[in-house]
This record gives C-alpha cells, structure tokens and sequence, in this order.
C-alpha cells in the first residue's frame, strides 16, 4: 500500500475515535478546559502520533497527516451543516437549569455545576434569589445564560471561569 494513503486511513481512524470518545466522555466544551483536561489532551496527541502516521517521521509524512485532519475537520462541519442527524449526534444542546424559580438538579448534577456556581452566576447578573430567575440555560459554549422574570426582562451571560494562576500572580 502506498505510505501516504496509509497515513490517511490511520489519521481518518483516529480522528473518529477522537470524535466519537470526547462525545462519549461528555465533555461539553473545550474552551472551558482544566489542567487535567489539557495535560490529557497533550498525551492523547503524543499517544495517537504514532497511530496516525506509522514508523514515517518525515515532514511529509507529518503534513499529510495534518492536512487529513483539516480536510476531515472541514469536511464534517459542512455536513454537520447541511444535517441536522448529524449536527444533533455530534454536537450538544443547550441545558436548562432554572425555569420559572426551579431548579433542575437532575442537569445540575450531570453538568456538574455547583450550587455556589449558580448563585455566582445568578449574582453576576444581579438576581438574587432563584425565584426571580425566568430561564437559567447552559449554552454550549459553556456559558450560564440568564433571563429574569420582572418588568424589565434582562438578559446576560456568566463565563464560567476556573481559577487558574497567572504569571502576575506568583511570588
């Protein structure tokens, strides 16, 4: 078999396995990664390397498999487009937290947001108490999106935000 071709078929196999384990795992997003999330991502890379492009550890090697990846990637979000089977398969979907004052703990526990969460996000956007809150949705993006229920409906986003040192920070 021709090296380039091979090359292709294990960078078409590993990116699906890719896509199909980050789905399985349920991770929501990846702007919103934590140290273990990105050390696991680095190793995945490290770990599939070799899976993608064999014992050839050329520059060309190396590129073909790279531009496999972006055509895959291309290829899949103008499908992902045009269907809707897939786009629902692959992608996630906004969750609701709160409607009209109640809590949904079921997603709350699955998404794994935490009571003092919420309330920041709530806080954030000026609310103080559950009940005034109309519609409290996770986007897919990660960010806690709220809709009050007063006069004035108001609607703002909470980043959700770990706390990670910066350079400023260190002694």
């Amino acid at each position: 078999m021709n090296p380039y071709v091979d090359i292709i078929l294990r960078s078409l196999a590993v990116y699906v396995f890719m896509l199909v384990a980050i789905r399985l795992t349920g991770k929501k997003e990846l702007s919103q990664l934590n140290t273990t999330d990105v050390v696991l991502i680095l190793l995945i890379s490290n770990a599939v390397q070799n899976a993608m492009v064999g014992t050839d550890t050329s520059l060309q090697g190396g590129l073909v498999a790279a531009g496999v990846l972006f055509l895959l990637n291309y290829i899949l979000k103008k499908l992902m487009f045009k269907n809707k089977k897939l786009r629902d398969l692959i992608s996630e979907h906004p969750e609701i937290l709160i409607r009209n004052g109640k809590l949904n703990f079921d997603k709350l526990g699955k998404l794994d947001i935490t009571n003092e969460e919420l309330e920041e996000a709530m806080r954030e956007h000026g609310v103080d108490n559950y009940k005034d809150v109309k519609l409290a949705i996770m986007e897919v993006d990660g960010n806690i999106s709220i809709i009050t229920g007063n006069q004035q409906l108001r609607q703002s986003q909470y980043k959700r935000k770990r706390q990670h040192k910066t350079l400023g920070d260190l002694p």
